[in-house]
């Protein structure tokens, strides 16, 4: 079938991209669901720092590619042997397909599947190949799910069906931003109650970190971020004390936080939070700097205060049990999401919410595909 989507064919093209133009609008092919398959209406894609990132350069991904990875919608058909959808189910999708027989998938953590991600590296479905043309010819897909379009076929173990009350603006959110920031909280960094917690950049999966905190009932919780009105919105959110970077955080509690959570992808942020990370303390990063950053902290540090260091993707998460767990939270008003949502546009306006992203003035944008 046809669908309007959003073709990246080059990176690094020079800002404002509302002049560049980087993000193109083309009529894609779509081929029918394969086994195991569906096919699905993209009602609302968020655009996240990862998408920003393969337009911009800092990540290498396959190209040509239909972009976005972070979406919801409704199911329409079904390919052979889908066993967990039906057609007219709400869907958020997840952007690591997990196998569900690998070594790390049998272990119990399927965002670690190696599978999804060799194929989320190579531009292709976890089963294999393209699902997408252009003029008769083969585009990639973006980890599975190319949601900046008006329709998708994706793997059904790239979807989490969703409660029909949920808004699909919100939900949209359910599969990536909240997923990596809530997971990094209480997956990756299982912070308990009492334990004092930092946060490093406020984006959407920054301020779900927060969120995380809050659901956690850690104690303090500090929000950092040179944004203003960031800070204000993390201290409407829960956070007791909000820093902008240029402040120490060791002023505020001198023995450091138990916790600290890197969510803006830059290796100088990350050592602000691994040093301010106290003696015992955990360090979670989540964010995505580019591959030639170097992180430089004191080794004997590792050992003499006793510290961790521990990468999060996907919120070592198990997204079937944690995003019903998520939905729970935010009926019993716990999980304010609508709060982390900036502004909604059509999917016209691409370009300009990636000029948006890039100046750091928002949180998280939604395109409506439709």
């Amino acid at each position: 079938m046809k669908s309007l989507a959003v073709l990246i064919r080059e990176s690094g093209a020079s800002l404002p991209y509302t002049t560049s133009r980087p993000l193109e609008i083309v009529e894609i092919d779509l081929a029918p669901p394969g086994k195991g398959e569906v096919l699905v209406k993209i009602e609302a894609a968020g655009i996240c720092h990862s998408d920003l990132s393969v337009v911009n350069g800092t990540r290498q991904r396959p190209l040509p590619i239909i972009g976005g990875h972070e979406s919801a919608g409704v199911v329409i058909e079904l390919g052979a042997d889908v066993t967990s959808l039906k057609i007219g189910d709400h869907v958020t999708t997840v952007f690591l397909p997990s196998c569900g027989t690998c070594h790390e998938c049998t272990s119990g953590i399927p965002a670690y599947c190696s599978v999804g991600a060799a194929a989320n590296a190579r531009g292709e479905m976890i089963n294999g190949g393209s699902r997408i043309t252009l003029n008769g010819k083969s585009v990639n897909h973006y980890n599975g799910v190319s949601c900046y379009s008006q329709y998708a076929v994706l793997d059904e173990r790239s979807l989490v069906k969703i409660p029909d009350d949920i808004p699909l603006d919100l939900a949209a959110l359910f599969g990536c931003a909240l997923l990596t920031g809530i997971g990094a909280v209480r997956n990756s960094a299982q912070a308990q109650p009492g334990q004092s917690l930092g946060v490093w950049g406020l984006g959407g999966v920054g301020l779900s970190a927060l969120l995380g905190a809050v659901i956690s009932k850690a104690s303090p919780i500090f929000a950092i971020d040179p944004v203003a009105s960031k800070r204000e919105l993390a201290l409407s959110l829960g956070a007791d004390v909000a820093l902008d970077p240029s402040e120490n955080l060791r002023d505020h509690l001198p023995g450091g936080v138990a916790v600290a959570v890197e969510a803006a992808g830059r290796a100088d942020t990350l050592k602000a939070a691994y040093e301010a990370t106290g003696r015992g303390g955990i360090t979670v990063t989540v964010g995505l700097p580019r591959a030639e950053e170097m992180l430089s902290i004191s080794a004997l540090s590792l050992v003499s205060e006793i510290k961790t260091i521990k990468g999060s993707y996907l919120g070592s998460a198990n997204p079937r049990i944690d995003i019903p767990e998520f939905v729970d939270f935010w009926r019993e008003g716990k999980l304010p999401v609508e709060k982390l949502l900036t502004s909604t546009s059509p999917m016209s306006q691409v370009n300009e919410t990636m000029d948006a992203l890039q100046g750091a003035q928002v949180v998280r944008q939604v395109i409506h595909p439709h």
